[in-house]
């Protein structure tokens, strides 16, 4: 007589239960990934368990058992599948662990690493790794170290008396790759940077629109910060605060036509906003925010799920701190950040106008 037996039922995360056959025959029919890890199921015929996204050919119905867990399976006297490793990491978690070591070595390196490099750290062919790291992050390798140089730029301005040791210390090997660079990712010259933007030109205007105040700023490269609130005094004093010395002039006819398009954005997501914006963020916040770009309108994500999505799924608070650092309201669209369970969190521009701009999009 066989040892294998059913276990009892166990109700496990996110609304699938492992005594809910037909919502695991279900998930186990599709291979379905977003299942793994909430149940594993097991052939009596074969004496094997698998978890849902198994690529092994399906078993009859009639065979299958569920399980909320391998440990369950095993002492039901089942053995693990040795396809899909249905008892450690899913492929998922272990792409996002070789991503995750891959981020660090860019970030470590003084100089970028080559494709080649990574891929043999990684133990993947340079093919594979840089679609894998694409994937994940949504960046090319080589993107990821470009904004890595960003970062130690910013920061060995800050650091540096003098803007060439800044170039060598940020791991730039020459002057002209740096200066390259910096309008992208400052904003302006590195003199000017140093000088907390002193003779940096930003226009704004504020108006109104149906969620309150709007204030809407632009560089020379783009739209800078649009803000909500409700006292437009304030939002002109956060914008000062937040652009040092820069020179900041008021709007002409043309900008206030730029304003409108915004004001018509927010009252409406789905006509899109294409504009130029000019986005300033660390390596990991840049990160984020092209994540949360991503994102179509109608749609929400986790904390979680953006830091699994940018490759380091353990940076849930360090996502957090990077949606809300956000200077661009809408436009980058950290409103459709929402907690695990599906409630509200915390918003910059307050909690109210993200249900507004959710309720909008039709997913609250």
């Amino acid at each position: 007589m066989s040892t294998m037996m059913e276990m009892p039922a166990v109700t496990v995360r996110d609304g699938v239960d492992a005594g809910d056959p037909d919502a695991c025959w279900a998930a186990v029919r599709d291979r379905a990934a977003e299942a793994d890890g909430r149940f594993v199921y097991a052939v009596r015929t074969t004496g094997i368990y698998c978890r849902p996204s198994c690529p092994a050919r399906l078993p009859r119905r009639e065979n299958v058992s569920f399980f909320a867990s391998a440990a369950g399976a095993e002492a039901a006297g089942f053995r693990a599948c040795k396809r899909c490793y249905p008892a450690g990491p899913g492929p998922a978690a272990c792409d996002a662990v070789l991503v995750e070591r891959a981020c660090a070595q860019i970030a470590d390196a003084e100089t970028p690493p080559a494709l080649a490099e990574l891929a043999a750290h990684a133990g993947l062919s340079p093919w594979h790794f840089h679609r894998l790291f694409k994937r994940v992050t949504g960046l090319t390798p080589r993107a990821y170290a470009s904004a890595c140089r960003k970062t130690r730029m910013r920061e060995e301005l800050n650091r540096e008396q003098r803007v060439t040791d800044a170039i060598y210390q940020a791991g730039f090997n020459s002057n002209g790759r740096f200066y390259a660079a910096t309008r992208s990712a400052l904003g302006m010259t590195p003199s000017a940077f140093r000088r907390g933007g002193a003779g940096e030109r930003i226009r704004f205007a504020v108006g109104q629109c149906s969620l309150g105040a709007i204030l809407v700023a632009a560089s020379a490269h783009g739209v800078c910060a649009i803000s909500l609130g409700d006292d437009p005094q304030a939002l002109v004093h956060a914008l000062e605060d937040g652009f040092g010395r820069a020179e900041l002039v008021g709007g002409d006819t043309a900008f206030e036509a730029l304003v409108a398009r915004v004001v018509a954005f927010v009252d409406d997501p789905r006509i899109g906003l294409d504009l130029p914006l000019d986005i300033r963020g660390t390596a990991f916040q840049e990160r984020v925010w092209q994540a949360l770009s991503a994102l179509p309108a109608g749609s929400t994500a986790s904390y979680a799920d953006i830091a699994a999505a940018i490759g380091q799924p353990s940076a849930v608070r360090a996502v957090a701190r990077a949606c809300a650092a956000n200077r661009l309201a809408v436009a980058i669209p950290c409103h459709r950040v929402v907690r695990a369970d599906g409630s509200l969190s915390g918003y910059r521009w307050g909690i109210e106008r993200k249900r507004a701009l959710l309720e909008r999009e039709g997913c609250a």
